[in-house]
């Protein structure tokens, strides 16, 4: 397929890159692919940022069929373009369009679209340190129908969006609360899926959490309530006794391309690595003793997000006085400088964009 370009000629004002916030201005183009039934996957073009314009009947609005994925573009001290492991995000982008009963992509054109589409808005690339690009691919239903079905129609589009930190914290420790009241998954469903209906799921507690101080949840297994799994927007880490922990992929848990990265990294640098399933206890009983070190969530907005209390019920755990603790520190750094073409790529995670 051969991807059509049409440029506006009203480009918008960059905006200052030391007031950069999250998720809130977008670039001048976008991507956008329609698929139906007769043409399959069709019409893939880059054209203005702009509105949709959707039957009030349309079926992502009524049953949630809808994936996205998110990755990020940095800008190196030569100015050029890097994207860390793009490829495994179409990757899992399409898992979740086999779980949604959406039909899949092509990840090679996806990825050649994405590339041409960041040719043409590479002056949206903040260079100033910790910010990027933040890129959403999305595929939404649109049938404009009522009844429970896979949509025949889809809309597949990228948009992109200068970024600086995730949270307002920076690299620091963040709060998280831990809850045995609410369920966002369970094995067997959509834990595993990129999808809008998983996060939907978390704003109740989060708002909880919120209002008690902390920045995030940490979610517990939908079935016993017991066995932790996920924060909201990350996976999760823990140092014990030296030994990196993070709980096992159960299908309720985003297969995390940043968690697999940092596993990686562990690994290489002689790090026993254990994915397990982990108690609320035995978090708690390994505090108690003194060998909870460490935790860090991680995940592509945020890259390493180090934890500094963790609260369940009455119990307050302050984890290594509230400070970066060393691993993370050591994960976040190779993890950015690999990322900003600023160490060697040993992995060939990074894609540069001519």
């Amino acid at each position: 397929m051969t991807i059509r370009i049409k440029t506006t000629d009203q480009l918008k004002d960059l905006p200052d890159e030391s007031e950069l916030t999250f998720g809130t201005l977008f670039s001048d183009h976008m991507f956008n692919m329609d698929y139906d039934q007769e043409k399959g996957w069709h019409d893939p073009r880059i054209e203005p940022y702009g509105h949709f314009a959707l039957d009030p009947s349309t079926m992502v609005l009524h049953y949630g069929q809808s994936i996205f994925e998110g990755l990020k573009a940095f800008k190196t001290p030569s100015g050029g373009i890097n994207l860390f492991r793009p490829t495994e995000n179409f990757k899992r982008f399409n898992r979740s369009a086999h779980k949604l009963c959406i039909p899949e992509i092509d990840e090679d054109f996806a990825l050649e679209a994405l590339v041409e589409l960041l040719k043409l808005e590479k002056r949206w690339v903040p260079s100033a340190p910790g910010t990027s690009l933040y890129i959403r691919p999305t595929i939404i239903a649109t049938d404009p129908f009522l009844g429970v079905r896979a949509s025949h129609t889809y809309r597949f589009f990228i948009i992109l969006c200068p970024v600086g930190a995730y949270y307002k914290e920076g690299f620091n420790p963040v709060k998280i609360w831990v809850t045995d009241k609410y369920v966002r998954a369970v094995r067997g469903g959509m834990g595993e899926v990129k999808t809008a209906g998983n996060y939907a799921a978390s704003l109740y507690a989060g708002e909880e959490a919120s209002r008690q101080g902390y920045t995030q949840v940490l979610w517990l297994d939908g079935v016993d309530l017991k066995f932790v799994e996920e924060v909201g927007s990350m996976n999760i880490f823990f140092v014990i006794n030296n030994e990196l922990v993070t709980p096992s992929l159960s299908g309720s848990i985003l297969s995390g391309i940043t968690r697999d990265t940092v596993i990686r990294l562990a690994k290489k640098w002689g790090m026993p690595v254990t994915e397990r399933r982990i108690s609320i206890d035995e978090l708690i009983d390994t505090y108690e003793a003194g060998n909870l070190q460490e935790v860090f969530g991680s995940g592509t907005a945020a890259v390493i997000s180090p934890v500094g209390e963790i609260k369940y019920r009455d119990k307050q755990m302050l984890v290594g006085n509230g400070k970066v603790g060393p691993w993370a520190k050591k994960f976040f750094d190779a993890i950015t400088d690999i990322q900003y073409g600023k160490a060697e790529d040993f992995e060939n995670w990074v894609m540069t964009v001519g």
